[in-house]
């Protein structure tokens, strides 16, 4: 069975353009000169990976049985200029949990084996990623 998504994007002006799927909507920063209030395309492209993990996690955790209070992701892109391309990209998964080490280890390797966008981008790029406890 293959899944299908549909976004629709468009230039309100050159300032900045929009994405639209379902009933949600992003701003882009397509500016030139860049705006603080919006996500530029490559940082539209980190924070898909953040949400591709993110989501992974809502349904690894109840089949591995896994306790958490919370988990957040942090990413680095390193994109080259010609030809302009993302080179690497780096993420620390970090879990707020009581799960032993070995644990923590399975519920990464879970979220790299089945997350849709973390397959395509390992495919595309260098991806480097760790996971750790939150401390405290």
């Amino acid at each position: 069975m293959m899944l299908e998504y549909q976004v629709s994007a468009r230039r309100i002006d050159s300032h900045g353009s929009e994405a639209t799927t379902k009933e949600a909507r992003i701003v882009l920063d397509t500016d030139m000169a860049g705006r603080p209030d919006a996500f530029n395309p490559a940082e539209m492209l980190l924070a898909s990976l953040a949400a591709c993990i993110l989501k992974g996690a809502e349904r690894v955790i109840p089949m591995l049985a896994f306790e958490l209070r919370g988990i957040e992701v942090q990413l680095h892109g390193l994109r080259q200029d010609s030809p302009p391309k993302m080179v690497r990209i780096d993420y620390e998964i970090i879990v707020d949990t009581d799960e032993p080490d070995a644990r923590l280890a399975l519920l990464h390797r879970n979220l790299q084996r089945y997350g849709t966008i973390y397959n395509t981008l390992a495919g595309a790029t260098e991806l480097v990623g760790t996971i750790r406890r939150k401390p405290g």
